[in-house]
């Protein structure tokens, strides 16, 4: 799980920046919304260009070095902070993983080009390389001895060379390693926009009704969207040499994409990802950006309640404050950003909130300094 992150000179992050998902409090309602002390449920909300979109892209900057999954470089252009004198950007990374907290830390100078990595585990360094100084890396992981330390690609991680290019000894330390690759190699973030960008978990592009039908949830597929109010009859059918899907009108079939709706095609593309990690469980940390911007407010409802049931660690991102409430999630579960801080609501007022407060109301009403 994500415990902590902070960033600085990245994009609109000119000074360190900190999300705090260990900052909960001592809540009796809606505890699985809590993980081993962790926030596993987030909902973050912020005025139009305070950097929510942008918090999302530094969280994910480390699939690009570490993994081979789907990135987007497009959307990592004017990578440094405008402001801000440093050539580098700065990234804080700390984990729980295999009850262990693992802490990542790394500097780039743009998307590709890493300056320096450093890795620990439970408080002791296990890897060290700053290429600003000419001294080697230092690898300290049993079956590591032997390889190389001086690494000229500068595109190439450190721990993506030892993960690659070792028999690691079979030991607590080096399971955990493995283990922080795999959540990193797991991790999901996608916008519920027109434009269905995604970064992490998978690798290149597939066609979202045809995945459908491959994976055999079509007639799901209708269940969940009439479940969400849209009442609708399914069919699989094929359209040049494809398989997709179609609308059946009492036995008149007509295109999905040419008669759903825009909240309609936003839900096929949720639908998409959400087979695949609930399914396998494969997804260890999920960050959907505008997640309901097409939706009516039941239906974020819906959505949350959804992925809650997944027990996946999720971050979403929303305007929508229908869905703050004790009902669903609790205080230190929503965030309001600025673009100075994120802070729970639950640390944002000296009033103790209970479950019978209305949020919603306070937050409205101005009850939460986030300034």
């Amino acid at each position: 799980m994500l415990r902590k992150f902070k960033v600085s000179n990245f994009k609109s992050f000119e000074k360190d920046f900190e999300l705090d998902l260990t900052n909960v409090n001592g809540y009796e309602f809606n505890k699985d919304s809590i993980k081993d002390g962790i926030i596993n449920n987030a909902i973050v909300y912020g005025h139009n260009g305070v950097g929510k979109s942008n918090l999302a892209l530094a969280i994910f900057d480390i699939i690009e070095h570490l993994t081979d999954k789907q990135r987007n470089e497009i959307v990592y252009k004017n990578y440094l902070n405008a402001y801000c004198n440093s050539k580098v950007a700065c990234f804080y990374y700390e984990f729980l993983i295999n009850s262990k907290v693992v802490v990542y830390e790394y500097k780039k100078a743009d998307y590709k080009t890493i300056v320096y990595e450093r890795f620990q585990i439970d408080g002791i360094e296990f890897v060290l390389y700053d290429r600003t100084k000419k001294n080697n890396a230092i690898i300290s992981f049993k079956g590591a001895e032997t390889l190389k330390t001086d690494i000229e690609n500068n595109q190439l991680s450190i721990l993506k060379y030892v993960k690659n290019n070792t028999q690691l000894e079979h030991n607590e330390v080096n399971a955990t390693f493995l283990s922080f690759f795999t959540f990193i190699e797991q991790m999901l973030y996608f916008r519920s926009l027109l434009d269905t960008t995604y970064i992490g978990f998978d690798a290149g592009s597939k066609i979202i009704l045809e995945d459908i039908v491959k994976n055999k949830n079509v007639k799901n597929f209708e269940k969940f969207l009439n479940q969400a109010g849209i009442e609708c009859n399914l069919t699989e059918v094929e359209e040049l040499g494809r398989k997709t899907i179609a609308f059946n009108f009492k036995g008149k079939l007509l295109p999905f994409y040419k008669v759903a709706s825009t909240g309609t095609i936003a839900l096929s593309l949720f639908y998409f990802w959400y087979q695949g990690f609930k399914k396998s469980s494969k997804v260890s940390f999920l960050f959907i950006d505008e997640f309901d911007a097409f939706y009516h407010h039941t239906l974020s409802t819906l959505i949350v309640k959804k992925l809650k049931e997944t027990g996946v660690q999720f971050i979403l991102t929303t305007h929508n404050t229908s869905i703050m409430t004790n009902d669903l999630l609790r205080p230190d579960c929503y965030f309001e950003m600025t673009k100075e801080d994120i802070r729970s609501l639950s640390k944002s007022t000296q009033k103790e909130l209970r479950e019978a407060h209305n949020i919603e109301k306070m937050y409205k009403a101005g009850s939460f300094n986030v300034e």
